[in-house]
Parts: structure tokens; sequence; C-alpha cells
């Protein structure tokens, strides 16, 4: 990135250059090391070094003079491939979930306070679905986002929400309440008329909700057939993730 750039942060910057610095050749430096390799001051790598560490980034070895990655950075790489290993996974379920019912579908993942679409698969009519990937829409207003708020207890949802009028977050919450013992979630459009959608949650295999996916078409009901094919779509996505449905 050029020094010139007006948006770059030179402290990010070190601090990526730095964890770049570790490889499978040299898995363990020292701060003095570490400053000859990216040609900046002790001072400066004490800094860098000093919030990674405290970051979970990077890991005092041997002496505490020696460093090493630390857990945080699996945790980034996890959270990247297992995006990537997601999207792959879902794709041809929800095409078939899709081509079956000639609903739209959608894969979405929680982002603050709203819902974030990473897949988008509009049904053959075009209509049936107005957002794009890379869209955000506010989680309490859509079906996909009541489902990943079930994963969150009542003082987060109100956190989540603060800010927001009094008379959203209760029905935010009464909707909350509701959504926790169903194993999908019917939502009619807030965003465009006579739209409707049904989701249901995808879990992980520690069974935690990492992303939810829905059904959408212009209609004023969702069939039962409908709304049992996006359950057992996400199901099948949830197993392939490594989840175990529980024992009844």
């Amino acid at each position: 990135m050029s020094d010139k750039d007006p948006y770059s942060v030179p402290a990010l910057v070190r601090g990526l250059t730095l964890l770049q610095a570790f490889t499978p050749q040299r898995p363990e430096q020292t701060m003095a090391q570490l400053a000859q390799t990216l040609g900046i001051t002790r001072s400066a790598v004490f800094r860098t070094v000093h919030t990674l560490v405290e970051e979970g980034f990077l890991l005092p070895v041997r002496d505490g003079n020696h460093f090493r990655l630390g857990p945080a950075v699996l945790r980034v790489s996890y959270g990247y491939l297992a995006s990537r290993e997601l999207l792959e996974v879902a794709q041809k379920p929800l095409e078939a979930l899709r081509d079956g019912q000639d609903w739209s579908g959608h894969l979405g993942v929680l982002d603050g306070r709203h819902i974030l679409y990473l897949i988008r698969l509009p049904a053959s009519d075009g209509l049936s679905s107005l957002v794009h990937v890379g869209s955000r829409l506010p989680a309490t207003l859509t079906a996909m986002g009541r489902v990943l708020l079930t994963q969150k207890t009542e003082p987060e949802i109100r956190r989540l929400l603060a800010g927001q009028p009094k008379s959203a977050i209760e029905k935010a919450l009464a909707a909350w309440q509701e959504d926790r013992v169903r194993p999908t979630v019917i939502h009619n459009g807030s965003f465009e008329s006579g739209l409707c959608s049904v989701a249901a949650p995808i879990f992980d295999m520690s069974g935690d909700i990492v992303a939810a996916i829905s059904a959408t078409k212009q209609t004023d009901y969702v069939p039962a057939a409908v709304e049992r094919e996006v359950l057992a779509t996400a199901q099948m996505i949830s197993r392939a993730m490594g989840w175990k449905a529980p024992e009844a």
C-alpha cells in the first residue's frame, strides 16, 4: 500500500506486516530480529508486539524474549476458512431448493445488528429477491436475521439494539421469544409489500448457529412444503459442516 494513501493506518499496517514475518522457517523471533526484518526501531516494535500479545496474536516463549504466533491468528484463519467452506457447502443445496420450489434462495450471517447477504439465488420470476450479495438489512426485520438473533441472550439483544425506540426493542424481544422455540422463522416483508420469507439456521460442528438460509417469494403465505424444504436444506448444510442433530 502506498505511503501516500490517506486512508492507510500505519500502525495497523505495521502490525499486519509484523505477523507476516513469522514463517515456518522462522516460527520464533526476538524483538531485535523483528526490528531488523521490518526495518523499524525497537521502540516501534515493542509497542506493536505488546499490543499483539495483549490481543492474543503473539505469545511470548522461552525466556520471554522470543515470540511466536498466538491463538488469535488461528481464530481469524479459521473464520476465513469456515466462511469459504460454508459458501461452497451451501451453494448446491440452495440451488436445489431454489429450483425445486421456485423461491429465491439466500444465505446470510449476522453483522452487528444487521444481516449480511453472502449468497443470492433469484427465482425464475426475477422479482422474488430485492437484495444482492453484500446487502445489509436490519436483522430484526428479516427472517434470516431473526433466526440468527435466537442465539443471543436478552441482555445481548438489548445492547445490540441500544439507541432504537423502546417500542422497537420490545417488539424485537417479543419476536425473539417466539422465534427461539421454533425450527423456522416466517417473516412478511418489511421492505416490500407482499414479499414473504421463511428461514432456518445453519449449525456448525459445535452446535452454534453460524448462518441462516431463507426462501423468499412475492406471496401472502408460506406453503408447508416450502417451509419443510427450507428446514431440510438447512439441516443438510449443517450436517456437511459437521453438525449432528441432538438425539430425540
